[in-house]
């Protein structure tokens, strides 16, 4: 078998990165060797290190270079509130919105038995053992409003049916500045569903 050549490899290295298909990652092969060798270099130097150092924070399961992230560390944080989400991009969105002054864990997956990605892809024998012993007493599934999003609340909503925690999700509805006659229908009638009463 023809062993592979250096360019094709970085090629097909790069097509692991989310939306990149075979066009995009040769145009960033070619850009990389002929205009950003520098950076190249110091994209291979940051990569190598992160893998070295960067690994799940024992808590929450998101990303950090110590046992705990930061979130975890401060102790200002609400104890007894617990936000679950997907990702660690999601922490970082909650972080900038600054509307969740509690603890978060994170999922690193979602369930869509479609690609066969069945419970075994979201870390939930780490969220069991996260809740033990804990002071958490309010829940928030914040998982994507997506079929996958939706299998994956219905899970955890199942998980918690039985024990006692307070259990919400966010809700979906009006976009912050929407108007009306721009909003989907089906973003519309989820905001009316969920509408809150007012005095």
């Amino acid at each position: 078998m023809k062993p592979i050549d250096a360019f094709s490899r970085l090629t097909q290295a790069l097509k692991v990165l989310p939306n990149v298909g075979p066009k995009s990652a040769q145009r960033m092969a070619y850009q990389l060797l002929q205009h950003k060798r520098d950076g190249a270099e110091e994209l291979l130097a940051a990569l190598q290190q992160a893998l070295l150092q960067v690994r799940h924070c024992q808590q929450c399961n998101t990303f950090c270079e110590g046992d705990l992230c930061h979130v975890c560390a401060d102790e200002t944080r609400a104890q007894t509130r617990l936000m679950i989400v997907h990702m660690p991009a999601d922490v970082a969105s909650m972080e900038t919105a600054n509307c969740h002054d509690g603890l978060y864990f994170v999922l690193m997956g979602q369930v869509n038995p479609a690609q066969g990605m069945d419970l075994s892809h979201i870390a939930l024998e780490k969220l069991v053992a996260r809740l033990q012993n804990s002071a958490v007493e309010e829940i928030i599934i914040a998982t994507n409003f997506t079929a996958e999003g939706d299998a994956t609340a219905y899970v955890l909503a199942e998980l918690f049916k039985n024990l006692p925690y307070r259990v919400s999700r966010l809700a979906r509805g009006m976009p912050l500045g929407g108007e009306l006659e721009y909003v989907d229908a089906g973003t519309l009638a989820q905001a009316v569903y969920e509408r809150r009463q007012l005095k």
